[in-house]
Formats: structure tokens, sequence, C-alpha cells
């Protein structure tokens, strides 16, 4: 039986990382070993980068809920308290929108989170 050779499989998958590393800078888009090192780390930074998106954002939420909480005499963690007290559950995300484009019901929300305590 004759003897398959791996030359075609071998070419895709180098193609393939070269690919990834087109754009990259020097050597890294053209020599096929330091095209597969470069495309491992930024796969590395893409996968922690998701993560780290998910922490920004949260951060940005409380830090405009607190800013509109702070407005209306309380500080945040009264606040979530509060809210939690009264049965409110919206999430950070629609309360910093809340707070941002709708004063008053922001507002409102805050005088229910004062009650419940």
């Amino acid at each position: 039986m004759a003897r398959i050779k791996g030359a075609m499989m071998t070419r895709k998958r180098r193609n393939k990382v070269l690919k990834a590393a087109k754009g990259y800078w020097g050597s890294k888009s053209k020599h096929f070993k330091m095209a597969k090192e470069a495309v491992m780390k930024s796969g590395n930074y893409a996968f922690a980068g998701r993560r780290m998106k998910k922490r920004d954002f949260r951060r940005l939420w409380i830090t405009r809920i607190s800013a509109g909480c702070k407005a209306n005499g309380m500080n945040y963690s009264t606040f979530m308290n509060g809210l939690k007290k009264a049965g409110i559950t919206l999430n950070r995300k629609m309360l910093s929108e809340i707070a941002i484009s709708d004063k008053e019901a922001f507002t409102a929300l805050c005088e229910q989170a004062k009650a419940a305590l």
C-alpha cells in the first residue's frame, strides 16, 4: 500500500495560521514559527479581553448608578439594598440607562429604595 504524505494538510494548516497573522509586524506575518507564536498569544489576549469587557462594563454601570444616587442623597450600596428590599429587580445596565436618560424615574426609584429601608 502506498504511503500517504502529509504535505497538503501541513500546507493547509500553515496557511491558516499565516492568514490569521496577516497584518502583524515584521516576520510575525511571514514566518510560520513566529506567526504561530503570535497567533497563540493574540488568542490568549482575545480570550482575556472578552472577560475584561464584562468587568469594565459592570464597573461603568456601577459608577453611573452611584453618581445618580449621590444626586439624590444616597450612596450606591444603600440604594441597591433598598431596591432589593423593595422587591425591584432591575439589572445594573438598565439602572444606569435610567440614571442617564430619565432622571425623574431614577429619583422615584431612590424614593422607593429609601422607603423600603
